[in-house]
């Protein structure tokens, strides 16, 4: 099979089946380029998740672009970003229609019940799988507690593994008598023109998602700060409710939730305000990543930054026991989700191999014929 073709099947799948949100996008991902079809290392696909965790944008489909570099070069780069990104677009697409013509979007939630539980599994499963190799030593154990801890204090993300790889850095440079220290500049928000403007065209749309797109640190859940702060307060294009409907949107659409922006972009301008917004949000990630990629490599190579890549990667582990204790405190609420969060760990730990579609597909399927009964 072609690699090119290859790369599009996988994240063409992966763009339908996705639910979940980062952690969860990461853990299939993990395990249909890693475990499955062995097109890198554990230690370096750990090593692209926390080099991405580093740059703006939305952290899984960034790691979209790394499989597909990876794989099939800087067109496999673009391929495996467009497929990851197109069913949510579309998907996004036809709801985003369907609220503007009849004023609501279909009540999908009955069949999202049961996907949640399984995802859940799906990203535990994961997390044992990265934090085996990540977890080198005991130093990278107390850092990864202290990022899990500090994550529930309500530290940012971006911030808390900054501070891990920069700890981590200290410390194993230490460790290894280096003489020499070298300064680390962490990227920053940009600051921009709070001009108004009296008309919607899609071209500023494009720039203002294009602007959004280059300064998202984190996850896509940040987006909604973003949003609020850009398109409620400063620019008045959506009242809080449309922005709550929108994000919503997004939330239970598979893939990346910044297909949130084609959404917006068709409230706000129809169709081609949907692709400009579209575009100007996910541009900025297939040009960081471009740049990016070959450097991760040469970062593995040198012992200083080596100990600055393996305290980010921890810290990225940490951070997805945090989301994943989150997740699981909004999501098993009652006894029909623990039995399926239940049925499907005890699949991905008790199956080897068992690909993440069938427990998303069994997870809905469960949760459908469960919530038929009424205790």
């Amino acid at each position: 099979m072609n690699k090119l073709t290859e790369v599009a099947g996988v994240f063409f799948k992966l763009g339908l089946i996705a639910f979940g949100g980062p952690a969860a996008h990461i853990a299939m991902m993990e395990e249909e380029v890693v475990s499955k079809r062995k097109w890198m290392s554990r230690q370096h696909f750990l090593d692209l998740v926390g080099a991405t965790n580093l740059i703006p944008g939305p952290n899984s489909t960034e790691m979209t672009m790394h499989c597909g570099y990876e794989r099939a070069g800087w067109k496999g780069l673009f391929v495996a970003g467009a497929c990851f990104i197109f069913p949510a677009v579309v998907l996004t697409g036809i709801l985003a229609w369907l609220y503007v013509t009849y004023g609501e979007v279909p009540a999908v939630e009955p069949f999202l019940y049961g996907i949640k539980p399984a995802v859940l599994a799906i990203i535990i499963s994961a997390i044992y799988k990265l934090g085996q190799k990540a977890l080198k030593n005991w130093q990278l154990g107390v850092i990864g507690a202290m990022v899990i801890g500090v994550s529930f204090l309500g530290v940012n993300e971006i911030t808390a593994i900054l501070g891990a790889g920069l700890l981590g850095l200290v410390w194993f440079g230490l460790e290894n008598k280096f003489q020499h220290t070298k300064s680390l500049i962490p990227l920053s928000l940009l600051g921009f023109s709070q001009a108004a403007v009296a008309g919607v065209s899609s071209t500023k749309l494009f720039l203002v998602f294009l602007k959004i797109g280059a300064v998202l640190f984190g996850s896509g859940y940040v987006l909604v700060a973003y949003l609020d702060g850009e398109l409620v307060e400063k620019l008045g294009w959506l009242s809080k409710p449309e922005l709550l409907d929108a994000i919503a949107i997004g939330q239970f659409t598979p893939g990346p939730v910044l297909s949130t922006a084609t959404f917006i972009g068709y409230q706000i301008n129809g169709i081609t305000g949907a692709m400009a917004a579209t575009a100007g949000i996910f541009l900025p990630s297939f040009l960081f990543v471009l740049i990016l990629n070959p450097i991760v490599p040469k970062l593995r190579k040198s012992p200083l930054a080596k100990g600055f890549l393996d305290a980010v990667n921890i810290a990225a582990v940490g951070i997805m026991i945090a989301v994943t204790i989150r997740l699981g405190q909004n999501i098993l609420t009652d006894w029909r989700a623990w039995l399926i969060a239940l049925i499907s760990i005890g699949i991905s730990f008790g199956i080897k191999k068992v690909n993440a579609v069938y427990l998303v597909i069994g997870g809905a399927l469960l949760g459908y014929l469960l919530l038929q009964f009424e205790f």
